[in-house]
């Protein structure tokens, strides 16, 4: 995301001289000198580190999700704030939305309900620090927005399948098993969950759109307002990528979040912002730059 973000500002005529993107093998914003460090002397701070994955990372590693994610982001809108940046926008999660919410999902249901199970401990992390962004615009004046994005997907996501997400791990899957001549794959789950994805230079124009127009207290969705069942998404994958095998589905492993589809007029009404990339277009996107550099992943 990162990177499609410095992109977008790029392309909207921003000197590159003028954007600064820390690299965590360089600093780790789970220290305070080093947030201290990446916004000194920025007038906009972006904050988009996160420690993410997929169901399985969310199960294995529930104490590191929730730890590094709110010690990141308290600790950026500490300093962000101390530095004496003018705006600080901050990335949420869809994960924050309680497990069964209807929908699709507005803002103001963001608090109705507990998240997901498997993915909880991340999703409240992220959402606290919505709390820490609208208590420090209330005490100190400080302009902080929050952004809650959906799935994303896209070229130079991670397909490290530890940690990777729905779409990067399904294209993955399906490679792998063509590379080795296997005429079927496994899959978790029953198929049944749906979810909305949001391509990544979508995401980022979105980002820089909040960045330059909004400056209200209120979280805002970013989405593509549309979504598909994990067992269809398999069958457009497969479509794209010519494989004609079975797909074997585990019941015994989590769905995760029954539905996730986001009501996204707020982020077009405040800031002008909607998803153009079509969604097979932009798989088909994903796809290509993953067998290109496959070899890299």
């Amino acid at each position: 995301m990162g990177s499609h973000v410095a992109e977008r500002l790029l392309a909207a005529g921003v000197p590159s001289g003028n954007i600064f993107v820390p690299r965590s093998s360089e600093y780790d914003l789970r220290r305070r000198g080093d947030c201290d460090k990446v916004v000194k002397g920025k007038d906009i701070v972006v904050h988009l580190a996160a420690k993410v994955g997929g169901i399985g990372f969310n199960q294995a590693k529930p104490g590191e999700l929730f730890y590094d994610n709110i010690v990141m982001g308290a600790q950026m809108i500490d300093a962000a704030y101390k530095a004496g940046a003018e705006k600080l926008v901050v990335l949420g999660t869809v994960c924050g939305y309680p497990k069964f919410t209807p929908a699709p999902f507005k803002e103001e249901y963001l608090w109705n309900g507990y998240p997901e199970e498997t993915n909880a401990p991340y999703g409240l992390a992220k959402k606290s620090l919505l709390i820490e962004a609208q208590a420090y615009r209330h005490q100190y004046g400080f302009n902080a927005i929050f952004l809650l994005p959906v799935n994303l997907y896209g070229p130079r996501d991670s397909f490290d399948p530890e940690k990777s997400h729905v779409i990067p791990a399904l294209i993955k899957k399906v490679h792998d098993a063509q590379l080795a001549g296997r005429n079927f794959i496994e899959l978790w789950g029953t198929g049944r969950a749906t979810r909305e994805f949001l391509y990544v230079e979508d995401a980022a124009e979105g980002i820089v759109l909040a960045t330059e127009r909004y400056d209200k207290p209120e979280p805002v969705n970013l989405g593509s307002g549309k979504e598909i069942s994990i067992r269809e998404l398999i069958g457009l994958i497969c479509r794209l990528m010519n494989f004609k095998g079975d797909i074997r589905w585990d019941a015994t492993k989590p769905d995760g979040q029954p539905r996730r589809l986001l009501d996204v007029s707020r982020a077009e009404r405040e800031f002008g912002f909607s998803a153009k990339i079509g969604f097979e277009d932009g798989l088909k996107k994903t796809i290509e730059w993953y067998v290109k550099n496959a070899k890299h992943n």
